[in-house]
């Protein structure tokens, strides 16, 4: 089993950590502003390994008493060269 974690600030590592402790960079934290937004890198290429880095948005918004809209933009994958963007783009397509 892995654990993801997130160092709560900007310029803080977004990374996950496997059963044996070991550890693996997924991103990094651009943007904290919790309780409404986070801006993330996603430094994973097109064949699920490290590489040029993608940026993910997620946005919470109050949508009544009881709900929160959640809005998650996926961007940036232009920045790892035009096949392989448009590569992870579809294979993240639709979520």
């Amino acid at each position: 089993m892995k654990t993801m974690v997130m160092e709560g600030h900007p310029g803080g590592r977004w990374y996950e950590v496997g059963a044996d402790g070991t550890q693996a960079t997924v991103g990094t934290i651009l943007v904290w502003e919790p309780p409404h937004r986070l801006v993330v890198t996603w430094e994973i290429n097109d064949r699920w390994k490290p590489g040029a880095c993608s940026e993910v948005e997620v946005e919470f918004v109050a949508d009544g008493p009881d709900a929160t809209l959640v809005r998650l933009e996926h961007r940036l994958f232009e920045s790892m060269g035009a096949e392989a963007g448009a590569s992870l783009r579809r294979e993240v397509d639709g979520g």
